[in-house]
């Protein structure tokens, strides 16, 4: 098992490029699942998350032809509707399989899906929405078992935004019969990015960015080639990084239009955000100053860059408080931010962060995908000695190559055998 290794206090300067994003590459691998033929997808990234919806997609019969960040998806042999469990256990967002092998095929049987531990995230969402439908749905030893001749519309009222519910069931009623409504809908950029690749492909999709997203179905649809959004996490986390080692990077190929609410907490504390056509410019501080965030669903505040602005938060001058009001258990990554002397208080749903002058080095251990990413960011500011960031596997999940752009921006990191 691997972990990543850090020696503090050095300056991020240079230019870093942005890969695609995680969260918009998952749906649209599943995208092509809806029609026979072959997808092309561009600026996929190197992922583990990726590779493992591969696998579960190879099972099926998918074909796939490899070429630097560029992806050929033939899905004209399908020969099984089961995605197992040994591969789903690993990736919740497997799930997104189910709407479109219901749609294609009539049939799915499905895993119940894992993933690292930051919240319950139950997939109950998907399942009414197919079920009002006209899907037959049973849960068998942890198996979705999905069934119909053909998925008809509806109007579907989500209780709370879910992402990978939107998408699931844009894709499914993209070959439904008759017009299908979404309400209180996901509004965030990757939903946004698969209703242009389902565009592509013929669907009829209006409304995509807002609460209510509109999908007449049609019968057939077509491959498309498909170019995936900039990861505004992995952006996101840069800027953090940036202002927190008193910097001076480029973020290549970010779309500040994704990341307004971070540009405007990071400049609260006192970096310098410029916009440029590479992407974002961003100058670190000489003092950080504390601000409070609450994290929402797009356009608000992101919950996957809340560690990471933690980090942040850690050094600052004053006190700021973080409210979490997206996932239950995240912050489950404070207690390793402690072990590097961060002063952090939590109360329920909220953490009240003393800013120091300092964070010491220390072993530290990641608890999921963002907290690696925090500890990280941490260790980069860390005095004392080598920070080393244990079970980093999560972060291979959701960042590609992360401590190679670290340290082609001047920073001492790097990876070891544990």
């Amino acid at each position: 098992m691997d972990k990543i290794v850090i020696e503090g206090g050095y300056a991020l300067e240079g230019k870093v490029q942005v890969s695609g994003a995680k969260n918009a590459a998952l749906p649209a691998l599943s995208a092509c699942l809806l029609t026979p033929g072959t997808h092309r997808l561009h600026h996929i990234p190197r992922l583990k998350d990726v590779y493992t919806i591969r696998k579960i997609m190879e099972k099926l019969g998918v074909r796939f032809t490899e070429n630097g960040d560029e992806l050929e998806v033939n899905t004209d042999h399908l020969d099984c509707y089961e995605a197992p469990y040994e591969l789903v256990k690993t990736m919740r967002a497997s799930i997104l399989l189910l709407g479109p092998l219901l749609a294609r095929y009539g049939r799915a049987r499905i895993s119940l899906p894992g993933g690292c531990a930051i919240g319950a995230r139950p997939v109950n969402l998907h399942l009414k929405a197919l079920a009002s439908m006209g899907a037959e749905l049973t849960l068998e030893q942890g198996y979705i078992n999905a069934r119909c001749r053909r998925l008809k519309a509806a109007e579907i009222f989500f209780d709370i935004p879910t992402v990978t519910g939107t998408e699931n069931i844009m894709m499914a009623a993209a070959m439904a019969s008759g017009h299908t409504v979404l309400r209180n809908a996901a509004r965030e950029p990757e939903v946004q990015d698969l209703a242009t690749m389902l565009r592509k492909m013929g669907a009829h999709i209006q409304g995509d960015g807002t609460d209510t997203i509109h999908i007449i179905g049609v019968e057939h649809l077509n491959p498309a080639t498909h170019a995936i959004i900039p990861d505004r996490i992995e952006a996101g986390t840069f800027v953090i990084g940036a202002a927190m080692t008193g910097g001076n990077v480029v973020v290549e190929g970010s779309r500040p239009d994704h990341l307004k609410a971070v540009i405007e907490k990071v400049r609260s504390a006192g970096a310098e955000i410029h916009l440029t056509g590479e992407g974002l410019h961003v100058e670190g501080p000489e003092t950080i100053h504390s601000v409070d965030i609450k994290t929402m669903p797009f356009p608000g505040f992101p919950t996957d860059l809340q560690a990471q602005f933690m980090a942040l938060m850690c050094i600052a001058q004053g006190w700021s408080m973080i409210r979490e009001t997206i996932f239950e258990n995240r912050f489950i990554h404070v207690s390793e931010l402690r072990r590097m002397g961060a002063d952090i208080e939590i109360n329920g749903s909220q953490a009240l962060v003393r800013g120091k002058d300092r964070l010491l080095s220390a072993p530290v251990m990641a608890t999921d995908l963002r907290a690696s990413a925090s500890l990280i960011l941490a260790g980069l500011v860390a005095e004392g000695g080598k920070t080393e960031v244990h079970r980093i596997y999560h972060l291979d999940r959701g960042y590609e190559a992360l401590e190679d752009k670290f340290r082609q921006l001047g920073a001492h990191i790097w990876r070891e055998k544990a």
